[in-house]
């Protein structure tokens, strides 16, 4: 019997194997001790930081293996773990507050790998050590402070309508009492809020000429949501100071937020990172002092010296006209004049009446965006390490005031790239809400490599026995299915490195089970194949039977294996997460090995030729 096999199945099922193995390699290499460079504040990264780096190692017989540049941050890789502490300190001494330096595990992929994009695996906080923290953002707060605010905004628009009342006032249940003069009143404050404050609702209340008023439930699930991911775009910015490489933040639940830091084992810093304190306020530039004079000390009273991030000093008049707490959104755009790159500030906080005022008086003056931020930080005093806060200030823009300025306005005069800065800073530089660590682990490199190292056991263990298995029991067609179920591993761990998924230690768990579930799929059909065999048919029919009739079996029990890992990832957090991503992609893999790979197989041994019996086991 002629094999009948489609050559297209073979092609595909090549090419397929082929980019598997490719992307599947870089797991393989490992990882190499490395210590990561990232300027702040604009601080080059240059080659001639690179110089100075390689005098510094040099001069005290450190040795390295590559340095390299991408991205406005350095890389240097090194031998063994020794030399990586041994430079980080001498790097870190030497280089200051002007640059963030630590410790890291790059990748040693094969530079012809990368041209494929090939990159390893991303291992998780249980594989790799480093510290895992559970955040909780005060959000009941912010939706105060913001009911505040438009309580007062409310109160200046219904001065300003001439709506009198005879009692406004907050409740505790995070909505307003107001009680009108009259019914004219009363349906004046009405059309009012119908035209300028759409996210409220107003509802009849016992008094007469009464109305509680509350926010809509879609609006305070839109601040909830805002909340929630501008803390965590904060919060990953100030990761980012870290250095650290695949870190996680992501939301769980309605208020809490999990932060995720492989390779990190200082927590100190880390928790000094995350609890920094950013605000921002609006100054004018003070013109009437002497900006040399400032520089030698002597600062006019009620001004203050501050540099922008190119190291221009400013003089400022020291009173705040607007804060970062009035800004409720900011975005880079282009001005649709002359096509300049600006920043779009939306207000929506107290304070804008002084702010709309000042810049009314001052049209042709310029103001300053400062960036004011507070952390922890240890001092030496007297000999002694003394842990205290630390208030840093520099002017992110200066730019002229063109006209008054009302809730929504541009700030010009800056490059694309600094538009798009600016516009993160006013977004995520300060916390929108109160946060608090009420979880904190920290889990050290040893035990993620006893981890990783009792993983691949039990996949080696696991997998040796299916194989010695499946080779007695079913004989040539258990060497078929031991060849695709190699494959089936392959393929599985280059999907996980394409996609970017974690490795867990339940992730692990994922791919032992995946194992046995691809056998489960072949032992379906060649049982099927012996059952066809003793109802009489010929080896090449009962071939073709057992896979046709063994399929809907298996795509039934995969799917709803399936469906399982689907909810899984749905409703689970972190290792579930893990754990439920394998599976499901192993499903997919083990779904195509053993119906497309097994079969492929099956007919290129006993396709070509006229066969007589089958060597499917016992």
């Amino acid at each position: 019997m002629l094999n009948n096999y489609p050559r297209w199945k073979y092609a595909v099922l090549v090419v397929v194997i082929a980019l598997g193995i490719i992307y599947a390699l870089p797991n393989m290499y490992g990882e190499d001790p490395a210590v990561q460079i990232l300027g702040l504040q604009n601080a080059a990264v240059d080659a001639a930081l690179e110089d100075k780096i390689k005098n510094l190692l040099a001069a005290d017989n450190l040795s390295y293996k590559s340095i390299t540049i991408d991205d406005k941050q350095m890389l240097l890789r090194f031998v063994n773990t020794a030399a990586q502490i041994s430079s980080r300190d001498l790097i870190k001494t030497n280089l200051g507050a002007d640059y963030s330096v630590a410790l890291n595990l790059a990748p040693a992929t094969p530079t012809w790998l990368t041209w494929f994009g090939a990159q390893p695996m991303k291992l998780g906080l249980d594989l790799r050590g480093g510290v895992r923290f559970v955040m909780e953002v005060d959000v009941a707060s912010n939706l105060k402070r913001r009911l505040e605010s438009t309580y007062g905004d409310l109160r200046n628009g219904f001065r300003q309508e001439k709506i009198y009342y005879t009692n406004f006032s907050l409740l505790s249940d995070n909505s307003m009492q107001a009680v009108f003069a009259n019914k004219e009143d009363f349906n004046k404050a009405q059309d009012y809020l119908s035209k300028h404050q759409p996210g409220l609702v107003a509802t009849v209340s016992n008094s007469t000429n009464g109305m509680q008023i509350a926010m809509l439930p879609a609006e305070v699930d839109q601040i909830r949501n805002y909340t929630m991911e501008q803390t965590a775009t904060t919060l990953r910015n100030r990761v980012n100071e870290l250095g650290v490489a695949e870190a996680i933040i992501q939301r769980e639940g309605s208020n809490r937020i999990v932060v995720e830091l492989p390779g990190i084992q200082d927590t100190a810093r880390a928790k000094d990172i995350l609890g920094k304190t950013a605000t921002l306020d609006f100054m004018m530039e003070d013109r009437d002092g002497d900006i040399m004079q400032a520089l030698r000390g002597r600062i006019p009273p009620g001004s203050k010296l501050l540099f922008t991030n190119n190291g221009r000093p400013v003089l400022l008049k020291n009173r705040a006209i607007l804060t970062g707490d009035s800004i409720v959104g900011a975005s880079s755009q282009f001005d649709s004049r002359d096509n300049r790159p600006v920043v779009a500030i939306t207000l929506g906080g107290g304070g804008t009446n002084l702010f709309k005022e000042t810049t009314l008086n001052n049209i042709g003056k310029n103001m300053a965006v400062v960036y004011r931020e507070s952390s922890m930080q240890t001092v030496e005093v007297d000999g002694k390490e003394v842990t205290r806060p630390v208030t840093t200030e520099r002017v992110i823009s200066l730019a002229t005031i063109q006209s008054a300025l009302g809730n929504n306005f541009e700030i010009s005069g800056l490059t694309l790239e600094e538009s798009r800065d600016l516009a993160l800073l006013l977004r995520a530089g300060a916390l929108p809400a109160t946060v608090s660590i009420v979880e904190e682990r920290v889990i050290g490199p040893s035990m993620g490599q006893e981890n990783i190292d009792k993983g691949v056991t039990s996949v080696v263990v696991g997998f040796c026995l299916i194989l010695l298995f499946m080779t007695i029991y079913y004989s040539l067609f258990g060497v078929i299915a031991n060849i695709a179920l190699f494959l089936n591993l392959v393929l599985l761990l280059a999907f996980m490195s394409l996609i970017g998924a974690t490795l867990t230690l339940p992730g692990i768990a994922g791919i032992v089970l995946t194992l046995g579930m691809a056998v489960d799929s072949n032992v379906l059909i060649f049982e099927r194949v012996r059952e066809e065999l003793r109802s009489g048919l010929s080896p090449y029919a009962s071939i073709q039977r057992g896979f046709e009739h063994a399929f809907a079996t298996i795509l039934d029990s995969n799917l709803t294996t399936l469906i399982v890992g689907i909810i899984l990832y749905a409703v689970g957090t972190g290792p579930v997460k893990g754990f439920a991503v394998t599976l499901s992609l192993g499903i997919l893999t083990s779904l195509f090995t053993s119906v497309t790979a097994t079969r492929a197989l099956v007919e290129l041994v006993y396709g070509r030729r006229q066969v007589k019996k089958l060597l499917v086991g016992i």
